[in-house]
């Protein structure tokens, strides 16, 4: 008999209350209330989320991200920055004693991440599984959309998908950016480089190792498209069924109070200071 998870389409919400939404679902399962839960939901307007370890002084150009009414906000996973601007969003919340859940971080990332694979394949795209060389070395970008970690999504050897994340309280979250269009000019506007050559040559480079959904659909597809498609997609990969879920008033109200923390600059710069290039 297949699991019953929870399905939340939050449609389209400001970076501070994606975030808090996130961290609210976690609390809540955590707590025993609801069970796993997959999460859909849009930016708007769009967001820089950074990873909870990162640095924003000297990565982030914050006078170009104010001029794109881009807003900033601090996530709870790892990693580096990410645009969230034209796409579709997930999150998994599910227990890590959850029987299907393995201990290991990159094998977790292998079960959740096949219903990212099944959804690309829903809509006609073939995706695989990225398996880097014992985990290339970083580059030094600051972009999240340079290179591909462990079970990744690829297509044409170009990374489609990424993913973060997390363990607190007993609870997995895992939420990842799936791109339906990039704005290539906007997204490399936002961040810093030594000077106008390394950040074309940057941005040349960026275009063979990164792609889009509509980048390789003949006929592009909408926002309600891509989401039907990833639905399936996690019903088949995960095998499990959907519950829709509504988020009662109590939720909404800790996710209201959580969003003053995500808007903070104390949390967004980490005490850094606001710092304008």
């Amino acid at each position: 008999m297949r699991e019953t998870w929870y399905f939340l389409d939050s449609g389209y919400g400001t970076p501070s209350f994606n975030m808090a939404m996130d961290e609210v679902l976690m609390n809540w399962h955590s707590e025993g209330k609801i069970p796993p839960v997959l999460r859909f939901y849009g930016w708007k307007p769009a967001g820089i989320s950074v990873g909870f370890f990162q640095k924003v002084g000297g990565s982030i150009d914050l006078e170009n991200a104010d001029k794109y009414g881009v807003e900033l906000v601090r996530r709870q996973t790892g990693g580096r920055a990410v645009l969230h601007d034209d796409e579709l969003t997930y999150s998994v919340l599910v227990s890590e004693d959850h029987p299907a859940m393995p201990k290991s971080i990159k094998e977790a990332y292998l079960v959740l991440s096949k219903g990212i694979l099944e959804g690309y394949r829903a809509l006609g795209i073939p995706a695989e599984f990225s398996i880097p060389e014992e985990k290339k070395k970083q580059a030094g970008s600051a972009v999240c959309f340079e290179e591909p970690s462990w079970y990744e999504l690829m297509v044409d050897g170009k990374k489609a998908a990424g993913s973060a994340q997390t363990r607190k309280k007993g609870v997995i979250l895992q939420h990842g950016s799936i791109p339906i269009s990039m704005d290539i000019e906007k997204l490399f506007d936002l961040f810093i480089y030594p000077n106008e050559k390394v950040k074309e040559r940057a941005r040349r480079a960026f275009t063979n190792r990164a792609v889009a959904i509509n980048d390789v659909l003949e006929q592009p597809v909408t926002f309600d498209e891509v989401k039907h498609a990833f639905k399936e997609g996690f019903l088949k990969g995960l095998d499990i069924d959907l519950e829709p879920f509504t988020p009662p008033e109590e939720m909404l109200r800790e996710a209201a109070e959580l969003e003053e923390k995500y808007k903070s600059e104390e949390w967004s710069y980490k005490r850094e200071g606001r710092q304008k290039v």
